[in-house]
């Protein structure tokens, strides 16, 4: 999380000193009106740069994800972008909108427009075409806007159903080629000469390009393999459903532990994430995912999804991928969190290390079966497996994690499961004296 939370504080104080260079807070002479240009552009400039951002981040791209610890943290700082794009947008809108009724209301006077007469600036071919489109700019950046916050809303809000949160939010894209139409006319005219009008231009390009990249469904191109259900394991106990994909050709160029892959496998459904439960062997080009029933596409699945299905898979994506030099790893696999720990088990299996691993496997729900599975997989790669069924054990604590492993001082934590209990375990660790940098956790929410 670090890595994010520089990124997007750097990004916005970056914004606005640049902004500041080129403008002030307290205009001369200072009224209600001058101020409130002031607050229109600055805010308007945070909501399309932040906007602009969080669609590149949308395209995945590959090389920076590993300055960003991987696609899930970058997910947060996409949501954290959308986020602060509604917040200054709707002071934007705010300030743009409710002035104009407050006029209207007679509560304002608004000055008169333009300077004096005689003094008329002579302005050149760009400047005069741009303040011509500000009428339609203004009509179309406001209708726009109250599009883009009924589909944030909609991407915030977890009820709503994926499969229409995925059709849906691509729509966003659509908006934000309104809104560059929207800033290019209305952002003031003398910070295209400045620095903070370059940046501007910069990202809107960019954010242009990866609009119409995911209007036109290029996210992920180049990274995906068509692939052919071989296998399903149901467990009904667990809601979990065990699917082994082999892949038909050879552009998927193998997988570490830890990592995930978006699948395809409905010409009516968008791209779903699950990690790889499977250790990559080349010559078999097989790999392995375990979903759990917990929404409304994932509890379908074991309905449609049969040996010969044609899958699409991307990837892979992720790095949560165990490296480290400490002597001891603890792992915590809670629940449906259990997967990127068994891929690591498989891989250890064949290449041992000497590094001691434990693994914590908090679950809610047993199926003797399945836990047997398990159980040969940790033994196979030399693992200490704690298995702690919630009804029968109780749940699992800092607390019982430092009690069953004296030495948990030279460890690095790895953790996989509910974000809440991961953030829990990682502050009672940084009470004892943990350091934030040995507890790693999956954030594995793409919304």
């Amino acid at each position: 999380m670090k890595n994010i939370k520089l990124t997007f504080i750097a990004l916005l104080l970056a914004l606005t000193v640049l902004w500041l260079l080129a403008d002030t807070v307290a205009p001369q002479p200072f009224t209600y009106f001058s101020f409130r240009a002031v607050v229109v552009q600055y805010t308007g400039i945070i909501a399309i740069v932040a906007m602009s951002i969080a669609l590149l981040l949308a395209l995945r791209p590959r090389w920076i994800e590993p300055k960003l610890d991987g696609l899930d943290k970058m997910y947060r700082l996409h949501k954290w972008l959308g986020v602060t794009a509604l917040v200054f947008g709707v002071i934007h809108w705010w300030w743009a909108q409710g002035t104009k009724w407050m006029v209207g209301w007679g509560w304002l006077a608004r000055p008169e427009r333009g300077p004096p007469a005689g003094a008329m600036p002579t302005l050149g071919p760009v400047e005069s075409w741009l303040r011509a489109q500000r009428g339609l700019a203004e009509s179309l950046g406001e209708w726009a806007f109250y599009a883009a916050v009924v589909l944030i809303a909609l991407a915030l809000w977890k009820r709503f159903p994926y499969h229409l949160f995925a059709k849906t939010h691509k729509w966003l894209a659509a908006t934000y080629l309104v809104f560059v139409y929207h800033a290019a006319v209305l952002v003031k005219f003398e910070y295209w000469a400045e620095p903070i009008g370059w940046a501007i231009a910069a990202f809107l390009l960019a954010g242009t390009v990866a609009a119409l990249a995911s209007l036109l469904g290029l996210i992920g191109f180049g990274r995906k393999t068509d692939g052919e259900v071989e296998t399903i394991i149901h467990y009904p106990g667990l809601r979990v459903l065990e699917t082994s994909v082999r892949l038909l050709d050879g552009s998927w160029s193998g997988h570490a532990p830890g990592q995930f892959a978006f699948v395809t496998s409905r010409k009516d459904e968008s791209a779903h994430p699950y990690t790889i439960a499977s250790a990559w062997n080349p010559s078999e080009r097989r790999i392995v995912f375990i979903t759990k029933e917990l929404g409304d596409h994932t509890s379908r699945l074991k309905d449609y999804v049969k040996a010969g299905l044609p899958v699409t898979v991307e990837g892979p994506y992720g790095c949560f991928n165990f490296r480290g030099e400490h002597p001891l790893q603890i792992w915590i696999g809670a629940g449906i969190g259990i997967t990127p720990f068994i891929a690591r088990m498989k891989h250890l299996a064949r290449a041992p290390r000497a590094q001691k691993v434990v693994l914590f496997h908090p679950t809610a729900d047993f199926q003797q079966d399945a836990i047997d599975k398990l159980t040969v997989d940790a033994k196979a790669a030399n693992v200490e497996l704690h298995v702690l069924v919630d009804a029968k054990n109780g749940l699992l604590s800092g607390e019982r994690i430092r009690a069953a492993v004296p030495d948990w001082h030279s460890a690095s934590i790895w953790f996989c499961g509910p974000p809440r209990f991961g953030e829990a375990l990682r502050q009672d660790f940084a009470r004892h004296g943990f350091s934030a940098a040995d507890f790693h956790q999956e954030l594995f929410e793409m919304r």
